[in-house]
């Protein structure tokens, strides 16, 4: 007895001593019939995700900045800053340099760089992090699982690593 499932969550075709072999007539029909494809749709992939900060970044002159995008990561984007002397020398500067890199837009400013993060509230640096770590990790942190003993379902929480440590 041999089973197979063509994906996961798929079927399951069964083919044991007792399942029937298809006759000549099966044959000849499913080979008459016309193969049917269906277009296959990808969805785009989504690379900037809009996000608005709980207190918003106030620039020199007193302007509140809350609205922006942040675009998502690249391997070099995680690796450049732990080149850098900051993060070499203090570890917990790497998401400021990392944020630096992938927010690309916030308010009305010309350009956003460490030096804007290093200067934001608290609130909303954790903010950002949390952010980050939502739309890099595939809009999600947790995933669905089943016991291998109970089969019972139940989620795991897949983030809570530090920013830049993926």
């Amino acid at each position: 007895m041999r089973r197979t499932a063509a994906r996961a969550g798929g079927a399951v075709a069964y083919a044991g001593p007792d399942a029937a072999e298809p006759g000549p007539e099966a044959a000849a029909e499913a080979s008459a019939a016309p193969q049917q494809q269906l277009p296959v749709q990808q969805e785009a992939l989504r690379t900037e995700f809009p996000f608005q900060l709980p207190r918003g970044y106030v620039d020199e002159s007193g302007a509140v900045h809350r609205d922006g995008t942040m675009r998502l990561s690249t391997a070099r984007d995680e690796l450049v800053p732990l080149r850098d002397v900051r993060v070499q020398e203090n570890p917990a500067y790497l998401s400021v340099v990392l944020l630096g890199r992938v927010i690309t837009r916030l308010g009305t400013l010309p350009m956003v760089h460490d030096g804007i993060v290093e200067n934001m509230f608290a609130s909303d640096l954790a903010f950002l992090q949390d952010f980050y770590r939502q739309i890099n990790a595939e809009g999600h942190t947790r995933a669905a699982v089943r016991c291998p003993h109970c089969a019972e379902p139940f989620e795991v929480e897949l983030g809570g690593s530090r920013l830049g440590e993926s």
